[in-house]
């Protein structure tokens, strides 16, 4: 399942209300987290990957190599961040709640193991694995929980590495995009950044969170970009026709932007990676 802990758009992860612990508040958060079910192809062909240089600030903060480490790849979702693990040599279990998420990674990575569960009660023995991996899924965790459930199932010297998507506010077409959407939902986009800290990741204090940033772009036609945000939960949960008149007036703004269609999305990959403590 892949969401943000705070208001988003229009390229980043998706909007929420303001902490506690950077998580959305019932029941919205429910119908938030199961909205992505219905909507798992849209989510796979368009939601944006991650860069080889995330990866390579796991390696350094652990240090060791990501090729043959055993890894938990929670809150899976349709299986981008998972398929990127596994082609970095690891040995990746997906774990994932959803029915249609699930269905959607069993189809793209049939090869890789996924198992149903969530981060709250991790289906996986203890000390079996050395990296716990959240791709944009923390926030829909209880860390009260979630933190020990990752302790338990981490071998010694193990990690724990959570990262967001985010967008790079000081584009100035992203700025404006972000402007429109607070407007349009009533959410405050600038949130998300201020939520991603270590209190809101662990707010027992439990764990020592290292923050690497990573910055990155990629160009697709508009209407992949429109696919890309109109699959975050704050549409999904708004209504068709609430969301439909919102990319309908973001198509032509972004047209304006970018006459020859393709439109550069720039994100910031937020890392926050803790070792086991001694």
């Amino acid at each position: 399942m892949t969401t943000s802990p705070a208001a988003h758009h229009p390229t980043g992860a998706d909007p929420a209300p303001e902490p506690p612990a950077g998580r959305p508040a019932e029941p919205a958060r429910t119908a938030r987290a199961h909205s992505f079910n219905a909507a798992a192809a849209q989510y796979a062909a368009n939601r944006p990957s991650y860069p080889p240089a995330l990866f390579d600030a796991i390696e350094d903060l652990t240090g060791r190599p990501l090729t043959g480490s055993r890894v938990a790849d929670v809150g899976a979702g349709t299986g981008i961040a998972t398929a990127l693990l596994h082609a970095r040599g690891a040995n990746v279990v997906a774990v994932e709640p959803g029915d249609g998420m699930a269905a959607q990674f069993r189809r793209a990575l049939p090869g890789v193991p996924v198992i149903r569960g969530t981060g709250d009660d991790l289906p996986l023995a203890d000390d079996s694995v050395d990296l716990v991996t959240y791709a944009q899924a923390w926030h829909w965790t209880d860390p009260a929980r979630a933190v020990p459930e990752a302790l338990r199932v981490l071998r010694p010297e193990g990690a724990l590495a959570l990262w967001w998507n985010t967008d790079a506010l000081d584009v100035p077409w992203i700025a404006e995009a972000a402007a429109r959407t607070e407007r349009h939902f009533g959410i405050d986009v600038s949130a998300e950044k201020r939520n991603l800290d270590t209190r809101a990741a662990d707010p027992t204090g439990r764990l020592d969170f290292t923050r690497r940033t990573v910055r990155w772009s990629r160009r697709v036609p508009v209407d992949t970009h429109l696919a890309n945000i109109g699959s975050h939960s704050v549409f999904l949960v708004h209504g068709a026709e609430h969301t439909a008149a919102f990319l309908a007036a973001e198509r032509e703004h972004l047209l304006r932007a970018f006459p020859d269609g393709l439109v550069e999305e720039v994100y910031e990959v937020v890392l926050l990676l803790a070792e086991t403590p001694a």
